[in-house]
């Protein structure tokens, strides 16, 4: 009876064992079934999404393609409008060649009385260098960097070998800032890499210059007074009262300046205009070293619309411009040994770019004016010929 009890347990184990397994194959079957349902939809997407990326990076390549063409018909349309800009301000230097402004030659009974009257004036000038160049054109434009206030100068001691730099920011200012070299000028964003002098006096409009060591600057008090100060070592070497009486704003575009120094191959003069004679410019020959002044002239360049001057070769050169700003122009010409004038000089024009100049400072060593636009800092490079072709 045990054997059959004990055959019968063993069946019914058997049976039970062959259920779990068949129940446990069919559930691991059904997951690998779901398993490779959700690997065939992976695999799908997967499909999808690279004929997406596919299409995508088509599409990119497409607009690049677009983008590329279109920059390069920009890039003509540009050099074609380039053309024609150029074109175009030739055909208006031409124009203005053809039909120049009037002439600055405005003489009245009162200013030949005072040409008469002042025999100083009429002493023929004695040349202290040979230059006997004269401009005949601006050869090239370069724009070094914005600094500063809209009025301004920049200029370099054209005496010796200094590299340096000096930046004078505004028409009313004490603090002079001195770049070691040109570089440093160009690239300092701003002046913490340059040295200060702090003047003793303030100076008053914009025109100082640097020469021979020493700074030649304006000041107001009760009279103008031009003060020498030695830059090295940082003193008031002289001061003299400008001997000119009831002064006025010399150009009609710059009213902030009542003297100009300039400096050029014979040395030093005095740019100025007094009420005697409010119509035109007047010129002064001054002494370095014992700020005298030496001789006088009285210009035919007048003041209305003159926004700069300077001397080149002991010829006075004066810039207008309109008061609405265009192409500033070399209109009158006034040499003091009487070689040339403004009848057989041609107008010389400077690109047009900012505003009108504040101050233009002619550098004789490199022969290029350090020009102050609008808070632009701008070198000018000059072609020069003899006088004698002129004739």
């Amino acid at each position: 009876m045990a054997g059959i009890v004990a055959c019968v347990l063993l069946s019914f184990v058997t049976v039970v064992n062959a259920q779990v397994q068949t129940s446990f194959m069919e559930y691991i079957q059904s997951r690998m079934g779901v398993l490779e349902d959700r690997i065939a939809q992976w695999h799908d997407q997967s499909t999808r999404y690279s004929s997406e990326l596919r299409d995508f990076k088509n599409q990119v390549l497409k607009m690049l393609e677009n983008i590329e063409k279109e920059r390069d018909s920009v890039r003509n349309e540009m050099e074609n409008t380039n053309i024609r800009v150029d074109r175009l301000e030739r055909e208006v230097d031409y124009m203005e060649t053809q039909n120049p402004a009037p002439p600055c030659v405005d003489i009245d009974e009162k200013l030949t009385e005072l040409q008469i009257s002042k025999k100083k004036k009429k002493e023929k000038y004695e040349k202290l260098t040979d230059c006997s160049d004269v401009i005949s054109q601006v050869n090239a434009m370069k724009i070094l960097k914005r600094y500063g206030s809209s009025a301004g100068l920049w200029t370099k001691d054209p005496i010796g070998n200094s590299e340096k730099v000096y930046v004078f920011d505004g028409a009313g200012n004490d603090t002079v800032f001195v770049f070691s070299r040109m570089k440093e000028f160009t690239l300092s964003s701003s002046t913490r890499k340059a040295a200060r002098i702090k003047l003793p006096f303030p100076w008053i409009g914009t025109g100082h210059v640097v020469y021979g060591g020493n700074l030649y600057y304006i000041r107001q008090g009760d009279e103008f007074q031009v003060i020498k100060f030695d830059l090295a070592n940082k003193t008031v070497v002289d001061s003299a009262v400008i001997p000119i009486e009831e002064q006025v704003p010399v150009y009609g575009l710059s009213k902030f300046n009542y003297i100009d120094i300039a400096a050029d191959e014979e040395g030093l003069w005095f740019i100025y205009a007094t009420k005697e004679n409010e119509r035109n410019i007047c010129l002064a020959k001054l002494d370095p070293s014992s700020l005298g002044i030496e001789q006088m002239w009285d210009t035919p360049c007048p003041i209305e619309n003159a926004e700069s001057a300077f001397v080149v070769c002991g010829s006075l050169y004066v810039v207008y411009n309109t008061k609405l700003p265009s192409r500033s122009r070399i209109q009158c010409v006034f040499d003091v040994s009487g070689t040339i004038s403004s009848e057989n000089v041609p107008i010389v024009y400077f690109p047009k770019r900012y505003g009108s100049h504040s101050s233009m400072k002619y550098n004789p060593k490199d022969k290029q004016i350090y020009a102050w636009d609008d808070g632009y800092q701008i070198i000018y490079k000059l072609s020069m010929k003899p006088k004698e072709e002129l004739y």
